[in-house]
């Protein structure tokens, strides 16, 4: 059970259990196509101390929902709110404040992270005279629990792909922030070093961060607390506490599982309300 608690995190604060909290989020991108409507209608919360993998297809809508909740991009309608700041009632350059204290982001390809002529001390120093923590940083601490205090000097072509991941998490933590948002950050790495990073991950969620992992990594998503799984830009389901729950919407929408799909091969069904539950049956 998580316990009660009010942080300060740069500009945004939690109030009790919840880092993040989604409330009908609608994403659409034009194209010379038409409408894509990448998230329909999305009710999501994201506990603090936990971590959370997003799981779904590629189109499912991960990546828009990730880069909402690390403002990197706006929702077309919907509320999203990160500690007690609701972001898309914010101007971009405050919503820059927010990500540049509350927020951190790792991106999916470890290269993508890092600069490649700063050693891994010059990241977190770099990172930390950005994102200028309320705290003074505690770099020997960080890249101790990170498994990089040997690496100090080095430059990024000289770590593994692991290592430098681990000090892109290290980056996204130097400013203590709320919430840390990672794409695929193990999709690119051997099974025994994902291993070290999921490590990794869980000591953060245990310093009090939330994480919110988009994954398809099997491993992941067994040790993560909760798994939210997408599928066509909508909530298919939920996992927490050993338990899988369909989610129903704000109109009684509920997706069926793709194998309870081959059911209804004509996509119709009979509905009963009996003894105080709901069955679906074929017609």
């Amino acid at each position: 059970m998580l316990r009660e608690r009010s942080r300060e995190r740069g500009n945004v604060t939690a109030t009790g259990d919840l880092a993040a909290t989604c409330r009908g989020l609608v994403k659409i991108y034009w194209s010379a196509t038409g409408e894509v409507h990448a998230l329909k209608g999305i009710d999501a919360e994201f506990p603090s101390a936990s971590l959370t993998a997003v799981v779904g297809p590629s189109g499912s809508g991960k990546s828009s929902l990730l880069r909402i909740l690390a403002a990197l991009d706006r929702a077309t309608a919907g509320m999203v709110r990160v500690g007690r700041r609701e972001l898309s009632a914010l101007r971009w350059d405050q919503l820059q404040r927010i990500r540049r204290r509350g927020i951190g982001y790792v991106f999916q390809r470890p290269s993508d992270n890092l600069i490649p002529y700063l050693t891994v001390e010059a990241h977190l120093r770099t990172a930390a005279r950005i994102r200028r923590p309320l705290r003074r940083p505690r770099f020997d601490e960080l890249l101790e629990m990170l498994g990089l205090g040997r690496h100090r000097d080095a430059l990024p072509h000289h770590l593994s792909g692991g290592e430098q991941q681990r000090l892109a998490f290290a980056q996204a933590v130097v400013a203590d922030p709320l919430l840390v948002v990672a794409d695929e950050p193990t999709a690119e790495l051997d099974s025994e070093t994902a291993w070290g990073l999921l490590s990794i991950m869980r000591s953060l969620a245990g310093r009090g961060v939330a994480l919110v992992v988009a994954t398809h990594d099997p491993t992941v998503i067994r040790e993560a607390d909760r798994a939210i799984y997408l599928r066509h830009g909508a909530v298919e389901a939920e996992a927490r506490e050993d338990r899988t729950l369909s989610v129903i919407d704000a109109d009684g929408r509920i997706q069926i599982p793709p194998a309870g799909l081959r059911l209804f091969p004509d996509r119709r069904a009979v509905i009963r309300v009996e003894d105080g539950g709901l069955r679906i049956d074929p017609p």
